[in-house]
């Protein structure tokens, strides 16, 4: 586990910092525990992949990570600030100033076009101008002839294109990753990692990808690997 006492300059060089994690949920048969002390620190502009077995933690350490969860003990600090001791208002602040998510299911808003899809997030922001840097990032994952497009007249490589982004087109700290291949074939799948890792390149994103895909672990710089709820290897 990392050290409690880091200094200032070591704080400024994380994304993300996990002390003793855990997360437990009572059962009608006791308490269940999905995650156990689980700590590790993300520097910016890292690359990590979370691995393990169905099961394992993997999900649930990504929404502590992200804020979109509590942890039952332990702290996250997300950019050198603390999350998990945040309430919802406050840790939904966080997210929308500093973090950037790529689901398995795309999640796009079904009476949207890909342009409003992806103008959402910086208007949700308060940005003055929405419209120009979503254009502009979907000019560069190639869907500049897509904007109007609604998501149902859209392929599943082309829905998960416009994910991407949704999820860079704030230039966020963080970007968290859940199996964003799971839904697509093996050719589109690999086409939307290449996409992910150039994106994150030029971003200089922090990137946290949940996967199952040893191959597409290993193209992270570091995995953290969890069996049954505690991390083994980091």
């Amino acid at each position: 586990m990392a050290d409690t006492h880091e200094s200032p300059a070591a704080v400024t060089r994380e994304a993300l910092h996990a002390e003793g994690l855990g997360k437990r949920v009572p059962l009608p048969s006791g308490e269940l525990t999905i995650l156990d002390g689980v700590g590790f620190t993300i520097a910016k502009g890292e690359a990590v992949a979370i691995v393990g077995a169905s099961g394992s933690g993997k999900s649930t350490l990504l929404s502590l990570l992200a804020g979109l969860d509590v942890p039952s003990h332990g702290s996250v600090r997300l950019d050198g600030g603390p999350l998990s001791a945040l309430d919802e208002d406050g840790r939904a602040k966080v997210r929308g100033e500093k973090v950037g998510f790529v689901f398995q299911s795309f999640q796009l808003l079904p009476s949207l076009t890909a342009l409003e899809n992806v103008m959402l997030p910086l208007e949700l922001r308060g940005d003055d101008d929405a419209e120009g840097p979503a254009r502009a990032i979907l000019g560069q994952v190639g869907l500049g002839e897509r904007l109007g497009h609604y998501p149902r007249q859209l392929s599943g490589g082309e829905q998960q294109r416009v994910a991407l982004a949704r999820a860079f087109v704030t230039r966020p700290a963080v970007l968290f990753a859940d199996e964003p291949t799971g839904n697509l074939d093996t050719h589109t799948g690999q086409a939307i990692v290449d996409l992910l890792f150039a994106l994150n390149r030029e971003s200089g994103t922090t990137l946290v990808l949940v996967t199952h895909d040893e191959r597409l672990a290993a193209r992270c710089d570091r995995i953290l690997r969890l069996d049954s709820g505690r991390l083994v290897s980091a």
